[in-house]
């Protein structure tokens, strides 16, 4: 029997999250003075059964809807030095690898972000302007370790767009690494996949023989770049479904104030999926060449 043929299995959300902490004392002030999640259990253990473990207490604190964040101290251990000095670090993005593992938790309005921001600054804590990350708005900051701690709001439910849209993001993913991989090589622009996934819209939609296409997905955080376009008379917009693809034959230059976005949403403009060159893309100007 092959996993296809198997049900299912439900996942009924996070239990918990966790991760090691070398700084007890402050872990604990963090999560349980100064954000006010209760703690709820702890685990001590005479290690886990190999002579490399050792030993530990396990604490878990109250994360809402039955679920809990929960840390390692591991005695007798020392911080590992790629750890000193990130929690002095400010709670924007320095380190992308270390910065991408992260808590976000799920508040339900403007009001509420905004009075999460109050509370953390009142306690001396230096926390992140909000931040709109398409489908969603955040505020950052760094617990006593440096991890980042992330309280975020719903801009918009997900719809059936946004799961086809992904699916064929990562369908042109994969189709670039996979030819990268063939070649010896490791596909590090998003450029690429933007360039793939335009393909695969033109052979379900029909390419245009325009020198620049933009597909857009016809969701609100884009929509004003399909409204400069059809403002615009070096552009026409075409509805195809589930997009618009904006369509010209000269270069294209849009400006980001103009446009209205936060740079969070302004450097994925091109989601959607781009057939063309980008000449300049910096923090508020991006411009598109024809590809020959």
């Amino acid at each position: 029997m092959s996993a296809r043929d198997l049900p299912q299995p439900a996942i009924r959300g996070v239990d918990h999250t966790a991760r090691p902490t070398w700084k007890l004392r402050e872990t604990l002030d963090f999560y349980g003075e100064k954000l006010g999640l209760p703690l709820v259990h702890v685990i001590s253990a005479r290690g886990w059964g190999p002579d490399t473990h050792p030993d530990f207490l396990h604490f878990f604190f109250d994360a809402g809807n039955g679920a809990t964040i929960a840390f390692f101290y591991y005695l007798g251990t020392q911080e590992p030095a790629f750890l000193r000095g990130r929690a002095q670090g400010l709670p924007l993005p320095q380190d992308h690898v270390f910065d991408a593992t992260h808590t976000a938790w799920l508040v339900e309005s403007e009001e509420e972000l905004k009075a999460w921001k109050t509370r953390l600054e009142a306690q001396g804590l230096q926390v992140s302007v909000e931040t709109r990350h398409e489908v969603i708005e955040s505020i950052y900051v760094r617990d006593p370790n440096g991890y980042f701690i992330e309280f975020t709001r719903k801009l918009r439910p997900l719809t059936e767009l946004d799961h086809v849209d992904a699916r064929r993001t990562l369908q042109a993913a994969l189709a670039v690494e996979d030819a990268r991989q063939q070649a010896g090589q490791q596909a590090a622009a998003i450029d690429e996949i933007w360039g793939c996934k335009a393909r695969l819209l033109d052979e379900r939609y029909g390419a245009s023989p325009s020198a620049v296409s933009i597909y857009v997905p016809a969701v609100d955080e884009f929509a004003s770049i399909v409204g400069d376009a059809a403002a615009r008379s070096d552009c026409r917009v075409t509805n195809c479904g589930d997009y618009r693809r904006i369509d010209a034959d000269v270069a294209l230059e849009f400006r980001r104030r103009e446009l209205g976005l936060r740079p969070a949403v302004w450097y994925g403009l091109f989601t959607g999926g781009l057939r063309g060159r980008i000449t300049v893309f910096d923090r508020d100007r991006v411009v598109i060449t024809p590809a020959n």
